[in-house]
């Protein structure tokens, strides 16, 4: 994946940090044929246009019926950011809605996540419970909000941004722009 090539390729740090991506989006999911069709597009040709970009980068996708809300999840992103071996979540959350159409707004289906990966689901759960990092992702949402993204995915580095599924020519320009140093 492109950003993985550049961390091996440039000193830098790469931080997630989270974007309020339809955040009206009920518990149980908003259906994508309708989703789509309120903004006049055509469902088929959006997810073949995903699909190939997605194949492009050699990361999985498959069809989704639904699209869900991703605030809890995004919550337990930022808690899976502060235990060892936390960051495969990030992944798993990635497989289980973008692959595996799954609901990662369901409480039981983070759960599940977060057991397979061998991760404390006692905290998981209380970290969902009492959305303990709540602040956190609201956080992360302002500072989206004072970048100016618009849309996911958004690469910010050194005052410079880019937006969307961007070659990796244009990411390795970017991390250039902001001063970022080959390793050696």
């Amino acid at each position: 994946m492109r950003v993985d090539k550049l961390r091996k390729t440039y000193d830098i740090a790469v931080e997630l940090v989270h974007f309020p991506l339809h955040p009206d989006t009920p518990p149980e999911g908003r259906e994508m044929a309708g989703f789509y069709a309120a903004r006049g597009l055509d469902p088929d040709q959006m997810y073949r246009e995903m699909k190939a970009r997605m194949d492009a980068e050699g990361l999985a996708y498959g069809r989704r019926t639904h699209t869900y809300n991703s605030r809890l999840a995004q919550e337990l992103g930022k808690w899976a950011d502060t235990i060892e071996d936390g960051e495969p979540l990030h992944d798993a959350l990635y497989r289980a809605y973008f692959v595996d159409a799954r609901n990662i707004g369901d409480t039981a289906v983070l759960l599940d996540l977060v057991d397979g990966l061998g991760l404390p689901a006692d905290q998981a759960r209380e970290v969902i419970a009492t959305r303990a990092f709540s602040d956190a992702v609201d956080e992360d949402w302002a500072r989206s909000r004072s970048y100016g993204v618009t849309g996911v995915p958004t690469y910010v580095a050194g005052g410079y941004g880019v937006v969307g599924a961007q070659p990796y020519e244009a990411l390795v320009q970017l991390v250039q722009q902001a001063g970022g140093t080959a390793r050696n």
